[in-house]
């Protein structure tokens, strides 16, 4: 992954997922960002068009999400034992908040 990070083109991965890759960094710049020439790319390397339609859909996702969490000025945490323990609770607890104990009273 940080291979990917650093340097997609050349990272260790198959070629339909570096050019799903491209077009999922030029969806990061704008929609209108992708070209003809990128799906062709991809459709060449063997991604079929569910696949090019849903890394524009998560891409563009990511991208709304990624404005919405910086608009609210929140902070993403800095150590990664914080995301790890985070990991572990979702393992153990899932998405539900803990349940409340029953009112008493």
């Amino acid at each position: 992954m940080q291979q990917v990070r650093a340097d997609p083109g050349g990272a260790p991965v198959p070629a339909k997922l570096k050019a799903l890759l491209r077009i999922a960094a030029a969806v990061q710049q704008s929609g209108l960002a992708v070209t003809g020439d990128e799906v062709a790319a991809a459709r060449a390397e063997g991604a079929t068009d569910l696949e090019i339609h849903d890394t524009v859909l998560i891409a563009a996702l990511f991208c709304m999400f990624n404005r919405y969490v910086d608009g609210l000025g929140t902070v993403a945490p800095g150590d990664p034992a914080q995301y790890a323990a985070g990991a572990q609770r979702l393992v153990t607890q899932g998405y539900l908040p803990p349940a409340r104990p029953a009112d008493t009273g």
